[in-house]
């Protein structure tokens, strides 16, 4: 078992914990400790992601069942990295539930997409173009975890960095752990300002003060 990929993903659970973003044990990470055979380290389950132990992580195979003998559980939703490791070229994948990233996903799910377009956070996605934009589809929570994987699976595609599942947080990857935090803060940011500009919108056509300004 690589102590490295072990460190840089306590150190990457270390920093969104510090934000807060895995309320009541939820969430879930993973990091690629080897190709072939696939095998990553992911979250125990039920652990509180705030502190830091040694039973944070177990190793498994491309499965999602444990690699060695351990009284450990994978985490519930396991394999959902496992699709993410066998259809992109990604090293990590990170999952969060969030207020905002919830609430994009529900205000959007019935259209099973939201576009984010002109941000210049659109630019940690290696999208460099005036004008540039990117699709963060939006997925049903299908209870039964193997078939909530391959819906995931099924949104893959080389231009997409993450999937939302409705009601249900957001799942990142990048090829290391280092280009999945970068792409999961650049979605959160993305989120938040979306629901921010909705909310100001809504300001702005009630009127506000004694201006009753108006959006067109």
């Amino acid at each position: 078992m690589s102590s490295e990929r072990w460190n840089e993903l306590a150190d990457i659970k270390e920093e969104l914990a510090a934000r807060d973003w895995f309320p009541g044990t939820s969430g879930n990470l993973s990091i690629k400790v080897s190709s072939d055979p696939l095998t990553f380290l992911v979250t125990a389950s039920g652990k509180d992601k705030r502190k830091r132990t040694d039973e944070d992580f177990l190793l498994v195979n491309e499965l999602g069942l444990a690699v060695e003998e351990t009284h450990l559980k994978p985490s519930a939703e396991t394999l959902l990295h496992t699709e993410i490791y066998q259809n992109t070229d990604a090293g990590c994948s990170l999952h969060i539930h969030t207020l905002d990233n919830n609430l994009i996903s529900d205000l959007y799910g019935d259209q099973g997409f939201i576009t984010f377009k002109g941000q210049e956070l659109i630019k940690a996605f290696g999208i460099w173009d005036e004008g540039g934009e990117i699709t963060l589809p939006i997925i049903k929570n299908y209870a039964e975890i193997p078939k909530l994987a391959k819906e995931l699976a099924n949104q893959i595609t080389p231009h997409i960095k993450g999937v939302l599942i409705r009601n249900h947080g957001i799942t990142v990857w990048g090829r290391t752990g280092f280009e999945a935090k970068k792409h999961l803060e650049a979605f959160e940011f993305l989120c938040s300002f979306h629901l921010r500009q909705l909310q100001y919108k809504h300001l702005i056509k009630g009127g506000i003060g004694n201006g009753n300004v108006t959006f067109s």
